[in-house]
C-alpha cells in the first residue's frame, strides 16, 4: 500500500495521485500459512488451479453425480488446506524444531493412512466385480481402524510439529493422505446401491469409519483457518448427540448410536447437504470472480474511487472507508477479509484527519461488516437462503437493497454527524486521486454490471458468475492491468487458496446441521419460539435475535447463518413469519455478530491495525452499527422493507425508515444541524423509533417530530448567527 504524501505542484499534474490505493487486491498472508519455493510452490500451485478449473468445468461443462462432486469439493479442500496451512507455529519463529522421533513417528504414520487409501481401491475392485458389500472384518481392521488411527494420531502431531514455513510438514502428509482415503471409499460406496442404506442398521460400517475421519479432519482444518469459535460449537453439538438422551426438558431425545448417526452425517443431511452445495457451486465460483478481478486489480479501483468521490467531504477518510468497503464487499466474502483489504489503508488516514483509534477502527469495522447485506453477491451467506429457502437469488438480491441502503446510510450518518460535532476537514484536492482520470477507466466496473444484468435476464447464478468472470478478463485488456495467461493461471491459483477457508467453514456448518436435522433439536427451538409468541412475538423476535447473535459469535458469516437458519428460522415461521422475512432476520444477525462484544470479528481484525483495544473498539462499532439491530425489526413490522407489497407501501417505508435512521444517527452522535440537548436526544429518539416502526399513524407522528427539531435547531443556529453579526 502506498500512499506517499506529493508536493502541492506535482499533484496538480494528472500523473500519479497523492493517496493512490495500491495493493488492496492482495490476499494477507496468515501466520500458519506456509510459503513454499522451488518445485513444492510449483506442485501446490497447480494443485490449486487443477481444484478451480475442476469446479469450472463441473458447472459448466461436464457435470458429476451430486454427492459424488460435492466429496471430491471437500476432499480437494482438505488436501490443499493441509498443504497450505501448518497446525501449529513455524521453527524459523523462534528457531526451535521439533525433535527427530517425531518426524519419524509422522513418516511412520503414512504406513495405515497409505494402508487404508490401498485398501479403498482393493474394495473399488472388488464392487466392480459384483461385490454387494465388503466383508465387516475387513472394512474394520483394514480400513476403518488404520484410517481412524493415522487420522486422530496425525492431528495431534500436528499441534506440536514445528517445521520451517519452506517445507511441508510429514504429520500434515499423512492427513492429507487420510483425506484421499476418505473420499475414496464415500465414492466406491456412495456410487453402489449401499447409499440406500446410510441411517440404518443394515449401513456398513466402514462408512461410519469414514464419516468419523473425514468430520474430525473438517474440525481441524477449520481450526486451522477460521480459529477455535466454529469448532467448540460443532463439538458441542457433536456431544449433544450421544448426551441428549440425558439430558432435561426440552433438549431431551431419544438417541443415536455412532454408526447411525455417522453413517447419515456425511450425506446430505449434513455434511454434504445445503452448505456443501452452495459452497461447491455459487461460492466457489464468486471466489474465482473475486480472484478475477483481484488479478485485474479492480480493488485498488474501486478504493481510488471512493477517495475520489467522498475524500472531500467532512471527514472523507472515514466516507472513503464506508464507499470502499460496500464496493469491496462485493468481491469479498468475509467482514474481517475486508477490514484487512481496506481498513489497513482507511484507518491510518481516518486518524490523520482527527478521528481517534477506537473511531477509525469502529467505522471500518462496521462499514466492512455492511459488505455482507450489499447487493447483488452479499457474501456466501445469501446463496445459502437461496439453496435453504428455494427463493430464486434475485428476489433476494432485490429484497436487500432498501436495508443495505438503510445501513450504509446510517453509518454515513454517523461519521457525518460525528466529524461536524468535532469540527474535522477532509481531504485537500491535493491529496486524492483525480476524479477525471478515474471516470476514464469506469468500464472496470463492467464485470459487476454485466453479473447483475445477466442474474436479471434470468440466467442461472452459475452461468452469470461464469460469464462475469469471463468479462473480468475481457475487460483488463483496456487497461494497464491486461490479463495474459499467466495471469489467468495466477487468478486461478489464487482462487483454489482463499475458496479453502469458506469451503472448511461451510463443511463444519453442515456437520452441525447434520446434527440439528438427525436430532430433532431444531424442531425443539421452534416449539420454544412458539411458546414465547404465544406471549409476545416481539419477545419471540428478541430471543431469537439474541440466539442469533450467540451461535454467530466469533464464526465467520455463512457459517453463522447456516447455523442460525437450522435452529431459528424453522421457528420464526411457525409462529407465522414470511420464510423471506425469517431468514433475512436471522441473516441480519449472524452478520452484524462480527460486530458485537465481547466477541467480534471484525472488530477486532480493525482493532489490530488501529493500535486500540479490541474490547473498546467492538463497543464503538456496535453504537455506530446499531441501525443493524434495528432494522431485521422493521421487515417484521414493514415487509415492504424487503419490497413486499405495493409501490406505494415500499415508497412511503422506505422514505420514512430512511429519516428515521437519520434521526437516530443524531440521536447517538448528539448532532443534528448543530448540537443536541440531552432532552432533545430523548424526543429524537422517539421519533425515530416511530418512523422505523412503520405504521402510518406512527410515521406521521416521527415525521412532526422531525420537522419541529429541524425547526428549532435552525432557528437556534439563525439566532446564534444573527448575534455574532451583531456583535
Amino acid at each position: 500500500m502506498s500512499h506517499t504524501p506529493q508536493s502541492r505542484d506535482e499533484a496538480s499534474s494528472d500523473d500519479v495521485p497523492t493517496v493512490n490505493a495500491e495493493g488492496v487486491d492482495e490476499v494477507a498472508v496468515e501466520a500458519n500459512r506456509r510459503l513454499y519455493s522451488g518445485w513444492q510452490w510449483l506442485l501446490f500451485g497447480t494443485l490449486a488451479i487443477a481444484y478451480s478449473l475442476f469446479h469450472l468445468v463441473s458447472l459448466n461443462i461436464y457435470p458429476l453425480e451430486t454427492w459424488s462432486f460435492r466429496i471430491l469439493h471437500i476432499a480437494g479442500a482438505l488436501i490443499l488446506g493441509y498443504g497450505l496451512y501448518a497446525g501449529t507455529q513455524f521453527a524459523d519463529d523462534d528457531g526451535r524444531r521439533s525433535a527427530a522421533w517425531m518426524r519419524w513417528l509422522s513418516y511412520a504414520l503414512l504406513i495405515p493412512a497409505l494402508y487404508a487409501l490401498v485398501r479403498v481401491v482393493m474394495m473399488q475392485q472388488e464392487m466392480s466385480a459384483g461385490a454387494m458389500r465388503i466383508a465387516p472384518e475387513i472394512e474394520a481392521w483394514h480400513f476403518g481402524y488404520p484410517l481412524i488411527l493415522a487420522t486422530v494420531a496425525g492431528i495431534l502431531l500436528s499441534w506440536s510439529y514445528r517445521q520451517v514455513r519452506e517445507r511441508l510438514s510429514p504429520a500434515d502428509l499423512v492427513l492429507m493422505v487420510c483425506a484421499m482415503a476418505v473420499a475414496g471409499y464415500l465414492l466406491v460406496m456412495f456410487n453402489s446401491p449401499l447409499r440406500a442404506s446410510t441411517g440404518t442398521s443394515f449401513a456398513p460400517m466402514g462408512i461410519s469409519y469414514a464419516a468419523i475421519a473425514g468430520s474430525l479432519l473438517i474440525l481441524e482444518l477449520t481450526r486451522r483457518v477460521a480459529g477455535l469459535a466454529l469448532v467448540i460449537i460443532s463439538a458441542i453439538f457433536l456431544a449433544y448427540v450421544f448426551a441428549g438422551p440425558y439430558l432435561p426438558g426440552f433438549l431431551g431425545y431419544p438417541g443415536l448410536s455412532v454408526g447411525r448417526f455417522f453413517s447419515q452425517v456425511y450425506t446430505d443431511a449434513g455434511i454434504l447437504g445445503p452448505t456443501t452445495a452452495v459452497s461447491s457451486t455459487y461460492i466457489i465460483l464468486f471466489i474465482i470472480f473475486a480472484a478475477f478481478l483481484q488479478a485485474s486489480k479492480v480493488g485498488d479501483y474501486f478504493v481510488n474511487f471512493a477517495f475520489a468521490a467522498a475524500g472531500r467531504a467532512r471527514g472523507g477518510p472515514a466516507k472513503v472507508s464506508i464507499f470502499a468497503s460496500g464496493l469491496m464487499g462485493m468481491i469479498n466474502g468475509t467482514s474481517a477479509g475486508n477490514v484487512v483489504s481496506t481498513g489497513s489503508l482507511t484507518i491510518p488516514l481516518m486518524k490523520k484527519v482527527g478521528y481517534p483509534a477506537r473511531s477509525a477502527g469502529a467505522i471500518e469495522a462496521a462499514a466492512s461488516t455492511g459488505g455482507q447485506i450489499m447487493p447483488p453477491i452479499m457474501g456466501a451467506g445469501a446463496f445459502i437462503m437461496a439453496e435453504v429457502t428455494g427463493i430464486p437469488y434475485t428476489e433476494i438480491a432485490v429484497a436487500a437493497i432498501i436495508p443495505a441502503i438503510l445501513y450504509f446510510l446510517s453509518i454515513y450518518c454517523m461519521v457525518d454527524f460525528e466529524a461536524a460535532r468535532k469540527g474535522m476537514r477532509g481531504m485537500r484536492s491535493d491529496e486524492i486521486p483525480r476524479f477525471r482520470r478515474l471516470v476514464k477507466q469506469v468500464y472496470l466496473f463492467a464485470p459487476i454490471i454485466i453479473l447483475i444484468a445477466a442474474l436479471f435476464m434470468g440466467y442461472s447464478v452459475i452461468r452469470a458468475g461464469t460469464l462475469a468472470t469471463a468479462s473480468a478478463a475481457v475487460v483488463s485488456w483496456l487497461s494497464p492491468n491486461k490479463m495474459g495467461l499467466r495471469a489467468i493461471l495466477t487468478a486461478l491459483q489464487l482462487a483454489g487458496s482463499m475458496s479453502i477457508q469458506i469451503i472448511a467453514v461451510c463443511a463444519c456448518a453442515g456437520l452441525i446441521v447434520g446434527v440439528i436435522a438427525l436430532t430433532g433439536v431444531g424442531a425443539r427451538f421452534s416449539s420454544l419460539l412458539l411458546g414465547l409468541a404465544g406471549v409476545s412475538q416481539l419477545l419471540a423476535l428478541f430471543f431469537a435475535m439474541c440466539i442469533s447473535i450467540l451461535l454467530g459469535m466469533g464464526m465467520p458469516t455463512t457459517a453463522a447463518y447456516a447455523v442460525a437458519a437450522s435452529v431459528v428460522a424453522p421457528g420464526l415461521i411457525e409462529i407465522g413469519i414470511q420464510p423471506l422475512v425469517a431468514h433475512f432476520f436471522v441473516f441480519y444477525f449472524a452478520v452484524v455478530s462480527a460486530i458485537t462484544p465481547p466477541v467480534a470479528l471484525a472488530s477486532y481484525a480493525a482493532a489490530g491495525i488501529s493500535g486500540d483495544r479490541a474490547m473498546s473498539t467492538s463497543v464503538a462499532s456496535f453504537k455506530i452499527g446499531l441501525a443493524a439491530f434495528i432494522v431485521p425489526f422493521m421487515f417484521f413490522y414493514s415487509p415492504a422493507m424487503l419490497m413486499e407489497g405495493s409501490w406505494m407501501q415500499i415508497l412511503r417505508v422506505g422514505a420514512t425508515a430512511t429519516l428515521g435512521i437519520v434521526l437516530l444517527s443524531a440521536t447517538v452522535q448528539a448532532w443534528f444541524f448543530g448540537p443536541v440537548k440531552a432532552w432533545q436526544r430523548i424526543v429524537m429518539l422517539i421519533g425515530a423509533l416511530c418512523m422505523i416502526y412503520g405504521g402510518l399513524m406512527t410515521d406521521v407522528a416521527g415525521l412532526a417530530i422531525g420537522i419541529v427539531l429541524f425547526l428549532l435547531q435552525r432557528g437556534r443556529n439563525d439566532g446564534g448567527t444573527r448575534s455574532v453579526a451583531s456583535g
